[in-house]
């Protein structure tokens, strides 16, 4: 069985046909849709899922996005190159049956990020929490369906960007003022959460993080198919986390090749780590091919656009190399 290999999120530029080609050209048999930040704000990640949801609508501030009363430019801005991206994407994948994954900001991180009218995060308030988890929900099924009658022979995986999730967990979130953090919250409450969201899709659900201290263990129970990381910043004292994460059957979307432009190992270099930490947990060679996906270590919008085709390229030849020489 030959190790999958996919993208994050993000590429440098902002042409979306451009974009599209690289993302299915480079990953054959697991494509993604790309997002093109460069073009301002509502391409962003937190703009673009803003974008998403139903019946609550947000607007740039100088401090960031914040909740609007009605769509205006910002919001329609952002519908508007997500549908841009989904016209190029559904171009060069006419006739594709197989994996392919969509992105979009979790309940959390998307908390964290969107301020109340009165500049706070959203995530101070629990019931408006509760309402933004309820919004993105609905708009993630509309989304799906979308992506579904686009490309009838695609098996959606769905991803959650959720970077902010430790922070989250952890009470590190700062203030408008940022003399203070917000409360950590309850870790039931932020499990309950995302297990209600996951349900929306009947496919693949993935989380991705690419800050320190993943939390595998509550994403696990949240019902994560699998969770997309930094690879560089995982440490010997998540080992149980992760050795229970694989043995329930988590897939681990391991980001070992860099996200910003510098010199690329060989393949077999770059997966290296991975085959160290199978050692570590004792875990069949065998098993890496199924369980591990290969991808850039965060998003690469800050890459030259040589470097993230490149990129890409590399995740393949690894992730073959892993399959290849699995010990």
């Amino acid at each position: 069985m030959s190790a999958g290999a996919t993208g994050v999120g993000s590429l440098p530029g902002g042409d979306a046909r451009e974009a599209a080609k690289t993302a299915t050209g480079s990953f054959e048999d697991f494509p993604y849709l790309p997002e093109l930040p460069a073009r301002g704000p509502g391409a962003d990640m937190i703009g673009r899922s803003i974008g998403l949801l139903v019946d609550m609508y947000g607007h740039v501030e100088p401090s960031g996005w914040r909740i609007s009363d009605r769509p205006g430019r910002d919001t329609r801005r952002a519908r508007s190159w997500l549908g841009e991206d989904l016209d190029a994407l559904e171009e060069f994948t006419q006739g594709y049956t197989g994996r392919l994954k969509v992105q979009a900001v979790g309940p959390w991180t998307l908390a964290a990020a969107l301020e109340l009218h009165g500049g706070e995060a959203m995530l101070q308030d629990a019931g408006a929490c509760r309402d933004l988890a309820g919004s993105l929900a609905e708009g993630l099924r509309e989304y799906l369906a979308d992506v579904r009658k686009r490309i009838p022979g695609a098996e959606i995986v769905l991803q959650l960007d959720e970077p902010s999730l430790t922070a989250v967990l952890l009470g590190r979130v700062r203030s408008a003022s940022g003399y203070r953090t917000y409360r950590a919250v309850d870790r039931q409450v932020v499990e309950g959460a995302l297990r209600d969201l996951f349900a929306v899709h009947d496919g693949e659900v993935i989380v991705h993080s690419c800050a320190p201290e993943v939390p595998f263990g509550l994403l696990r129970r949240a019902g994560a198919t699998g969770v997309s990381f930094d690879f560089s910043l995982l440490t010997e004292r998540e080992d149980d986390a992760v050795g229970e994460a694989v043995e329930g059957g988590t897939k681990l979307f391991a980001g070992v090749v860099p996200g910003t432009d510098g010199p690329l190992s060989d393949p077999g270099g770059s997966v290296m780590g991975v085959r160290k930490l199978w050692r570590r947990l004792g875990l069949a060679p065998g098993t890496l091919a199924e369980s591990v996906v290969v991808t850039p270590s965060c998003g690469l919008a800050g890459a030259s656009p040589a470097y993230a085709r490149a990129a890409q390229a590399h995740c393949v030849r690894a992730a073959r190399s892993l399959a290849d020489n699995p010990e």
